[in-house]
């Protein structure tokens, strides 16, 4: 196993860019996985890094042996994975990520009953409204919410989340109801916005009559966390872009009601994503199916609620 253990050491480094970030990735001192890669370069007679004292990069040689080396350690993991899956129960740690919303609402409550049908898994999970790395931050999966970038990562969709536009009635008494996008530039609503450090102008896309079409939006306040988007909107300040499952209680209440309904935003997807070297991992796909499982299952109930409720003010 040294053979493969260093393999997996050589595509860590590759990935991370750096010797300490995957030595802490496998849980090695930073000597050990500098050894192995030496040792490494040594077997094959080339050098696979170019390395300074401020960065690690492949070289030609690096780039071409990661490719051959990934094929081999996911072929051993696949290999692994179905051997454990017929053999024994799952067992392990799973780092997991989650959007504050989807974690909050749909996977934290049911990590406990997870534990129970599958005691020897235990979890981390991490949650967080910011871009993910996946493989980067070395987890074993992350549920995403939003539109999916080319990567290498497999995915797994679970459902469309439809998303509204809303205020709180003290906001729409003082600053009027916008009718549609176009209203909420040209009467300058205050628009709350969910903004990470180094992200550029914010762009709220909506459908049009003409199809979708982006509107550049600003507001007094910003944050990286949606709940606190929330509280913001629930006290009056502006409008907030939300999936309806985060505000589905208030706008039952009425506390928030939906706003430019000309031109409502587009659906929001909500996926899996894991490495591909751990997407047949028996903890992975367990857990994937669990709460997959467990999100529809809520959706389902939130929209079939939403619409009795509807029904109940139309009568």
């Amino acid at each position: 196993m040294s053979y493969v253990n260093t393999l997996r050491m050589f595509l860590r480094v590759y990935e991370l860019g750096s010797m300490s970030a995957a030595a802490r990735d496998q849980r090695i001192s930073p000597a050990v996985a500098s050894a192995r890669i030496m040792e490494l370069e040594r077997h094959l007679g080339v050098r696979l890094f170019n390395r300074t004292t401020r960065a690690l990069n492949a070289t030609e040689h690096g780039r071409l042996f990661y490719e051959g080396a990934l094929r081999i350690v996911e072929a051993i993991e696949a290999a692994e994975a179905a051997v454990m899956t017929a053999a024994q129960a799952p067992k392990g740690t799973l780092f997991v990520a989650a959007p504050l919303g989807v974690g909050r609402r749909f996977i934290a409550p049911h990590v406990p009953a997870f534990k129970r049908a599958y005691p020897d898994i235990d979890i981390r999970l991490r949650l967080s409204d910011r871009v993910i790395d996946v493989t980067g931050e070395g987890l074993d999966l992350a549920f995403h919410l939003g539109a999916l970038a080319d990567s290498d990562l497999k995915v797994k969709m679970i459902a469309d989340c439809p998303r509204v536009l809303c205020a709180a009635p003290a906001y729409i008494a003082r600053r009027g109801m916008p009718e549609d996008g176009a209203a909420l530039l040209a009467q300058k609503h205050d628009c709350l916005n969910l903004r990470f450090p180094g992200a550029k102008e914010f762009q709220w896309t909506l459908q049009t009559a003409e199809g979708p079409k982006r509107f550049e939006i600003n507001g007094p306040f910003e944050s990286d966390d949606g709940d606190v988007l929330t509280g913001w909107a629930l006290d009056g300040a502006g409008i907030v872009l939300k999936p309806i499952f985060e505000v589905a209680e208030h706008l039952a209440s009425g506390a928030l009601v939906p706003v430019a309904v000309k031109t409502p935003p587009l659906p929001t997807q909500l996926a899996c994503l894991s490495p591909s070297r751990r997407f047949r991992d028996p903890k992975v796909q367990h857990f994937t199916d669990f709460m997959i499982k467990e999100c529809r299952e809520a959706l389902t109930r939130l929209h079939d609620t939403l619409e009795a409720h509807q029904r109940e003010a139309e009568a």
